[in-house]
């Protein structure tokens, strides 16, 4: 077999597995539906999820029919990253669709809110005042579904590729247990469990179904889409902030140590690095902005302490929740949430930013550094850090790429950034916002509105997709595209002499 006809056998694979994502986005198309027991009278805009979902089965079965392998196929994480692309980007502009005629939104804007929804950002043009349940629903459908991840609800649910490749496309590298699928179905039960003490618990403390439903959801997979304007500050009540902080920290966990927790391996939980972390800068952060800003701004204590630990918290775990609006706010907090929303949550979570665990991992380089140059030149320096049950030591490999991971993200939000000021953002709200969006956060200052300039939902749509899907995968998957591509051109050239 040659070149050519390899890579053909692979693109079928690819095509075949695509077109699984495709029938699992257009099932999910169909949950809003669910709304029609409690409110009939929304039936008339039925059609805008079951045409979109529709054409997203037909493609999806045509793909399967007309490529699927004869066996489970064995996929590289360059060929998963393909794969995870081209059905993040399908099921993107599909769930954009109903939004357009539901919601009374451009392309722009749809796309917008669609990109938002399954990245678990929580940004939105939408105005919730004036929309129907089938819509508030689907946000937070997206918003669930996108935390755990299309892979990881394919390869639980439908048939799917053997290996790892295909899960660490979409950012799973932990496995729970050695064997692929076995993990994935962990990840989905602990996720269920997530969901059903969700919504039970805010069920206990006073909320509908509906809004209970609809804000477990976006609190489990840190995306912080409300049915609300004003987000859980509607409630303005210390229990619901309570069982959402819960909730925002368990979305925060990696799901190796949720599922730890869950074997009580306290002790293996604890020498986390990334807990470690969490545990310090949480009460820090929340000191920090309590002293700086919200005593001032809330007069009453209790109020200012509130304030200061949720906000914190829905930064930090990139849920994108609020209680209060930052207009009023100084620029110490509002550099508080700025450098919490950058560092993000646990890596093989539902949060993104740029992951405690590679600032854990850079805060030890930089303390062995100090170290080494204290110590005769001879000595040897190791670095230990807990993954899971099991102490590794770095390497100089896995240093340089978080290094390199570091800079690729820093050098994309300064870009984003500077766009957002071009578009005619003051220097302050562009840096929140870009921090927000790039690490998928969800919290604002004003500048996501439905009459923001089109260049700056632009911006922000490709910072949600790139901060979600990670840098790295989108490179290597880009180059591995523009590469095959070259290779076939090259033999379609040649056969033609």
């Amino acid at each position: 077999m040659n070149r050519i006809e390899f890579l053909a056998s692979r693109y079928r694979a690819i095509l075949a597995y695509t077109g699984l994502m495709f029938l699992l986005v257009a099932g999910l198309m169909l949950t809003p539906l669910l709304v029609l027991v409690a409110w009939p009278d929304e039936a008339v805009q039925a059609a805008c999820f079951i045409v979109p979902a529709v054409v997203m089965a037909g493609a999806g079965w045509i793909l399967w029919r007309m490529f699927r392998p004869r066996g489970a196929a064995v996929l590289s994480a360059a060929e998963g990253g393909v794969i995870v692309l081209m059905s993040w980007s399908g099921a993107i502009f599909a769930s954009a669709m109903p939004f357009i005629p539901a919601a009374s939104l451009n392309l722009t804007q749809a796309v917008f809110e669609a990109v938002s929804g399954w990245t678990t950002t929580g940004l939105s043009v939408v105005d919730v005042t004036q929309v129907s349940h089938m819509v508030l629903l689907w946000r937070s459908m997206m918003q669930l579904a996108g935390g755990a991840g299309l892979v990881v609800i394919m390869l639980a649910a439908l048939a799917g590729p053997i290996g790892p490749g295909l899960s660490i496309a979409e950012g799973r590298t932990d496995q729970l247990v050695p064997q692929v699928r076995r993990s994935v179905r962990l990840v989905v039960l602990i996720y269920g469990i997530y969901m059903v003490l969700g919504v039970g618990g805010l069920r206990l403390v006073g909320l509908t179904w509906f809004d209970a439903v609809n804000h477990a959801f976006p609190a489990i997979s840190t995306g912080g889409f409300s049915s609300y304007p004003d987000s859980v500050g509607h409630w303005d009540r210390p229990l619901v902030e309570g069982v959402l902080i819960g909730l925002m920290i368990l979305g925060n966990l990696n799901f190796l140590t949720a599922y730890l927790l869950l074997r009580g391996r306290l002790r293996s939980v604890v020498r986390n690095g990334e807990i470690r972390l969490m545990a310090l800068l949480i009460p820090v952060s929340a000191v920090v902005a309590y002293l700086a800003t919200c005593r001032a701004l809330y007069p009453a204590p209790w109020k200012a302490v509130r304030v200061a630990v949720f906000e914190t918290i829905s930064a930090l775990t990139t849920t994108g929740f609020q209680t209060v609006t930052y207009g009023s706010w100084n620029g110490p907090g509002v550099w508080v949430l700025i450098v919490l929303m950058l560092i993000g949550g646990g890596v093989c979570s539902t949060a993104g930013g740029i992951k405690q665990y590679r600032v854990h991992l850079l805060f030890r380089v930089m303390l062995g550094e100090l170290r080494r140059l204290l110590l005769p030149r001879s000595a040897v320096v190791s670095e230990p850090l807990w993954q899971g049950e099991y102490k590794v030591f770095l390497q100089d490999a896995q240093i340089r790429q978080v290094v390199a991971f570091v800079c690729l993200y820093l050098s994309t939000y300064a870009v984003g950034s500077l766009l957002l000021m071009m578009t005619g953002s003051a220097l302050e709200p562009a840096l929140f916002e870009f921090a927000s969006a790039l690490g998928t956060v969800g919290l604002s200052v004003g500048v996501t509105a439905r009459g923001a300039h089109p260049v700056a939902l632009w911006t922000m749509s490709t910072g949600m997709f790139l901060g979600r899907l990670e840098f790295v995968v989108i490179l290597v998957t880009l180059i591995k595209l523009g590469r095959d591509f070259q290779q076939a051109v090259r033999f379609t050239s040649r056969n033609r002499v």
